[in-house]
């Protein structure tokens, strides 16, 4: 069983995974309208991921012998001035997560609970990895600003894209 207070920061994470997928497959929408389907296809892929993310700790919790509480969540932005304020913002929200993941680690370190802190070491590990990869594409957005050409070679290259579940990593 997990205690009261690292069962409710888990689920209001995996809510929160979950408001991510939807803030991502918002940003999918804004690219598809933009003609970047490229970028469209990242957004996608980063949707499943944030899918499987809440999905990884919703079956972590009922085999903690707890129970997964749904919440409402908040309407995404659906809206974005460039493909780089798209990018921006999702560096943004990954640095949100990034912080909540450690905020889950502190708890489940205080508590000394062993099999909550081996599960949350994966997702300290993808926040790395999460940031890296859209820092990444914002500095390749940096460099072609203003270039067309630029940017739908960036486009091409988030096309080349593909999701990998979880259990496959």
């Amino acid at each position: 069983m997990l205690s009261e207070k690292l069962l409710t920061a888990i689920n209001d994470q995996i809510n929160f995974e979950i408001h991510s997928a939807l803030i991502y497959k918002a940003m999918q929408a804004y690219f598809e309208a933009e003609d970047l389907p490229g970028m469209a296809n990242w957004m996608d892929v980063q949707f499943q991921e944030e899918m499987g993310h809440a999905e990884k700790m919703f079956h972590f919790v009922c085999d903690a012998g707890s129970r997964v509480k749904m919440l409402a969540m908040d309407e995404p932005c659906n809206d974005y001035s460039s493909p780089l304020d798209a990018f921006q913002k999702a560096l943004e929200h990954e640095q949100i997560v990034t912080g909540r993941i450690n905020n889950l680690m502190n708890i489940a370190q205080e508590e000394k609970n062993h099999a909550a802190q081996i599960f949350l070491q994966w997702f300290v590990t993808e926040q790395i990895e999460e940031e890296a990869s859209v820092g990444y594409i914002i500095a390749q957005l940096k460099r072609v600003e203003g270039d067309g050409r630029g940017l739908i070679m960036v486009d091409q290259e988030l096309a080349k894209r593909v999701f990998t579940p979880i259990a496959a990593e």
